[in-house]
């Protein structure tokens, strides 16, 4: 049953419309090989489209494999000439400007060589991504979560890059390319299907460590059949590239009628929810996480100040930790423990100095490190209980301090009852459901970890 809440939501094709057979059809014609053991289906799938297994599937059985002509991508659309010959003025933070561009005219396009492909999708704003959500349903639903000021960027990301990059090469090309048609709006739709849908090929590792550390990321790309499957933490099928495709490789035993699942990652449900437009069932997400702000240890180290003096040097240390902590605002938690554990013991060392030995610290500047600690084990559930009993104590109020940050009305038990109420659960709408699961999740560890570093 865990499953059945762990689906990205597929675009509905309508009473009228199915666009399936065409799509596979055109899967035939471009050399897609779907091996004889699993169809693509509406039935038995978790929601719309999916993959079942039509028999029993052994560990390293390929379910399918895409050419890369069949990729679509900067370099195989059909303005890829275009593209590449402008490719410097297409430049951007996030380096999608040019598949977006490529996926604008693809979609517009009549006789566009992907449109049976594309035709799966006739509103992506059906992929219920938070963008799409008003900014009150947002901040009322997600608050606390990190997922509203995570979209607000994303937003505003979008509409300077519109703006300053896509604008302006749309305008030199108006035999491809109409602003008419090729709006913000549309544009913003299709940042959402490439955060949903696309695949990034990791960096192929090298010997020269230094030069391929600073090297950026592949461009996303899509790949037809590959995202038609659904996402689950515990899937049973990995993609696989090679020079000259990609395969979906069985990679646990699927029986006859099960669901074909593959992974995004290790994903929390914020993440999930901000970029797919899903949720997993909390409890059955162990990648599920939550963070404290850094900012809360601030106000717990200030607020524990005994004299005027300890408020000023509670400063001190904050400007100082400022430094050392560099881009870092949150710490982020776990379901087995801080996987920030390095930034957050600095924290904790520095926050609970005496005067004397922060007066050395700032001298020294820094400490030596222990190599003898274990700083995972130490923050870990397992090793929280065996902290300082002052390093304890701020963990357990600024926990306590982001819990209330979460809405008034609701508290851990209230939300975990709503949740399992299978009644009034399933009569929330699936934005509320979404919510409450990254809601429960995040409060739910939150609370844990008071209760482990309360005494």
């Amino acid at each position: 049953m865990m499953a059945t809440q762990a689906k990205r939501p597929k675009i509905g094709d309508g009473p009228a419309m199915n666009p399936l057979p065409d799509f596979l059809g055109w899967c035939n014609t471009v050399g897609l090989v779907l091996c004889n053991k699993v169809c693509v289906s509406k039935e038995g799938t978790v929601a719309q489209y999916g993959m079942l297994a039509t028999d029993d599937i052994e560990v390293g059985e390929v379910l399918f494999t895409v050419p890369r002509s069949a990729l679509l991508h900067q370099d195989t659309t059909a303005v890829s000439v275009v593209l590449e010959n402008e490719r410097s003025s297409l430049e951007s933070p996030s380096g999608w400007v040019p598949l977006l561009l490529a996926l604008l005219y693809e979609y517009t396009s009549p006789q566009s060589h992907w449109r049976p492909y594309l035709s799966l999708w006739t509103d992506f704003k059906t992929l219920d991504h938070p963008m799409f959500w008003s900014k009150e349903e947002r901040d009322t639903l997600l608050r606390a979560t990190g997922i509203p000021e995570a979209v607000d960027t994303d937003l505003a990301n979008i509409q300077r890059e519109y703006t300053d990059v896509v604008l302006p090469f749309i305008a030199k090309h108006p035999d491809l390319w109409n602003p008419d048609t090729h709006t913000l709006d549309l544009y913003t739709q299709l940042v959402a299907f490439v955060m949903a849908y696309s695949f990034q090929e990791p960096q192929e590792e090298e010997d020269s460590d230094d030069d391929d550390n600073n090297k950026a990321p592949n461009p996303p790309m899509m790949v037809p059949m590959a995202d038609m499957l659904n996402h689950v933490s515990n899937h049973n099928a990995n993609l696989e590239f090679t020079p000259d495709s990609l395969k979906m490789v069985c990679v646990r035993r699927i029986r006859r009628g099960e669901e074909v699942f593959n992974t995004y990652g290790q994903m929390a449900n914020w993440q999930l929810l901000h970029m797919y437009g899903f949720t997993e069932p909390h409890r059955g997400n162990s990648n599920d996480t939550a963070d404290i702000p850094v900012g809360n240890f601030y106000k717990v180290a200030a607020q524990g100040a005994q004299s005027e003096l300890d408020r000023q040097l509670v400063e001190e240390k904050q400007v100082v930790l400022r430094q050392v902590m560099q881009e870092k605002e949150v710490f982020v938690f776990g379901k087995e423990g801080c996987l920030t554990d390095s930034e957050l013991q600095s924290a904790l060392k520095v926050l609970c100095m005496s005067k004397e030995d922060f007066s050395e610290f700032k001298d020294n500047e820094g400490w030596e490190e222990d190599e003898d600690e274990d700083v995972s084990l130490a923050f870990s559930n397992e090793g929280l209980s065996g902290l300082k009993v002052s390093w304890k104590w701020l963990i357990h109020r600024a926990a306590g301090l982001t819990l209330k940050s979460y809405e008034e009305e609701q508290d851990v038990k209230s939300d975990q009852e709503l949740m399992e109420d299978r009644v009034a659960f399933e009569a929330l709408s699936s934005r509320k459901r979404n919510a409450l699961q990254v809601r429960c999740g995040q409060k739910s560890i939150l609370h844990r970890l008071m209760e482990l570093t309360g005494s």
